[in-house]
């Protein structure tokens, strides 16, 4: 097998992020340790390997045939591979899950509890105190996480695309972040004016605290040492922020924030292409997830206040 090859092919012509190609070449190399070949009796025993030994669940299953399937497909291409053994496996059936989302009440009543972190007058006591000050440096610290928090929501993207964004990624004078998604691909997502304006004092206390960095390749977020987000620091700043706030339930993520927003928005009306532009899904089939949900809540509604909603177990309506 030639592993080694592949994984440079996808991050190097693919541009897949460094996650992804070590997840691929973990893959990878399980397979090639089980010693199977790429064969469909091959890959079954593989997939039985998976499910009866590893006890792995039927989307982790699934992920590990989708590489095995890519990678069968590179060597296609190669002319090493006559045909894709991966397409005569039947795979196992993923039980749907609906995307896990907060309560808009819930996120409007963060947003205004937390609001004297991020407001300019915070910044005015910020910039009375020396940048190595203890509560100069907290102050910062609290009004970092609140903007990652805000820009997640407001804008929808992902934790690694709110890492890689610089000073150059913000256009003052459209009003947008320029994003750069998966496979490479950059977007432009409007910033309703509250979030700009957020943004804009964060980065006044950040070239006060840090005082270098300000450059346009320069990070737009950057920890009390001036560095880039990294992922552990983004999962951490959305759990603290969220952890003391009330009617927050469940896990407390990054890409919870992500569903939440794109469920709101479905809500008040948004048609689903605008809301895959924005979320920078490759098909719209990604996007009709959210979907569900609303038609999940419309039920609870509809049997909660429609006056001829079955309530209390018997037949409503006319009787024949």
């Amino acid at each position: 097998m030639q592993i080694k090859e592949y994984i440079d092919y996808i991050a190097g012509v693919r541009r897949y992020s460094p996650r992804t190609k070590e997840l691929y070449s973990a893959i990878l190399t399980e397979f090639e340790n089980k010693g199977e070949q790429l064969t469909p009796s091959g890959i079954r025993n593989y997939e039985v390997y998976l499910l009866d030994d590893k006890k792995e669940d039927a989307r982790t299953v699934g992920l590990h045939l989708s590489v095995l399937s890519g990678y069968c497909k590179y060597l296609i291409k190669k002319g090493e591979l006559a045909s894709n053994p991966v397409r005569l496996v039947k795979r196992p059936k993923e039980q749907k899950r609906l995307p896990v989302f907060y309560r808009a009440d819930a996120m409007k009543d963060y947003f205004e509890a937390s609001e004297h972190y991020a407001d300019s007058e915070a910044l005015d006591f910020l910039m009375s105190l020396p940048p190595s000050d203890k509560t100069a440096q907290d102050l910062y610290a609290r009004r970092l996480r609140r903007i990652i928090v805000s820009i997640l929501f407001c804008t929808g993207i992902r934790r690694s695309e709110l890492i890689s964004l610089n000073v150059s990624s913000l256009n003052h004078g459209r009003h947008t972040l320029s994003v750069r998604g998966k496979g490479d691909k950059m977007r432009e997502i409007p910033l309703v004016g509250t979030l700009y304006a957020e943004i804009l004092l964060y980065l006044k206390a950040a070239g006060y605290i840090l005082k270098s960095g300000t450059g346009s390749e320069s990070p737009l977020l950057r920890t009390s040492k001036g560095s880039r987000l990294y992922p552990v620091f983004v999962d951490r700043a959305v759990k603290e922020e969220l952890a003391d706030a009330e009617n927050f339930t469940g896990r407390k993520s990054p890409h919870v924030l992500r569903h939440t927003i794109a469920s709101e928005l479905l809500d008040e009306g948004t048609d689903l292409n605008s809301i895959k532009e924005m979320l920078g899904h490759s098909s719209l089939a990604a996007t009709q997830v959210y979907t569900h949900n609303t038609i999940e809540r419309l039920k609870k509604v509809y049997d909660n206040a429609h006056p001829r909603a079955n309530k209390n177990g018997g037949k409503n309506g006319d009787q024949d």
